[in-house]
């Protein structure tokens, strides 16, 4: 929407106003994505809290050709989400589980880590494969857990496309993992 661009554009020139705009307009879309990533309404809050602020600093990283706005502020929030899942899941990992006894070492089993390793590495491959509209369209329903209604909103399509973006994507997605797996298994 051209009045979007307006806003982020005055934005951009450093208008209060215009970021109060921008938040009014799309603060609960950003809260939702949030929540919907993370399931923890504090977290959420300090994710979108934390996107904005971006927002307001890197303003001029928007480009029209791209997207909408709507989808860059979505993306924004997306990743902030995701970034902090990483690092609390890191964070986890680091701490000892007190169920432990003692005397009985925690054994890994390094090949099902390995192997869960090199699957995600083959998805992330693969997802790249895909074109940017079907990619998109699987990791907001995927990784944010947004509908096909959600994912129409935020990607500002009819239902109908999200669904045969979302059909194709995992078709392709489907024959490029089967091919690396076949691949694999033969080495």
């Amino acid at each position: 929407m051209d009045g979007d661009r307006d806003i982020l554009e005055r934005v951009a020139n450093g208008s209060p106003e215009a970021f109060e705009a921008l938040y009014d307009r799309f603060g609960r879309l950003a809260y939702a994505l949030a929540m919907r990533v993370l399931s923890d309404e504090t977290a959420a809050e300090e994710v979108v809290q934390d996107a904005f602020l971006a927002i307001w600093r890197k303003t001029l990283l928007y480009r029209a050709e791209r997207g909408t706005v709507r989808s860059w502020i979505s993306t924004v929030v997306r990743n902030n989400a995701i970034d902090r899942l990483r690092r609390e899941h890191r964070r986890d990992r680091y701490e000892l589980d007190g169920d432990v006894p003692a005397d009985q070492p925690a054994l890994s089993d390094t090949w099902s880590e390995v192997a869960a390793d090199l699957s995600r590495q083959q998805i992330l491959q693969a997802m790249y494969t895909l074109p940017v509209e079907q990619r998109q369209t699987l990791e907001l329903a995927f990784w944010c857990g947004l509908s096909h209604r959600e994912i129409s909103e935020v990607m500002e399509v009819p239902v109908g496309t999200v669904k045969g973006r979302a059909r194709l994507g995992l078709h392709k997605l489907r024959d490029a993992l089967e091919g690396r797996a076949e691949a694999w298994q033969r080495s």
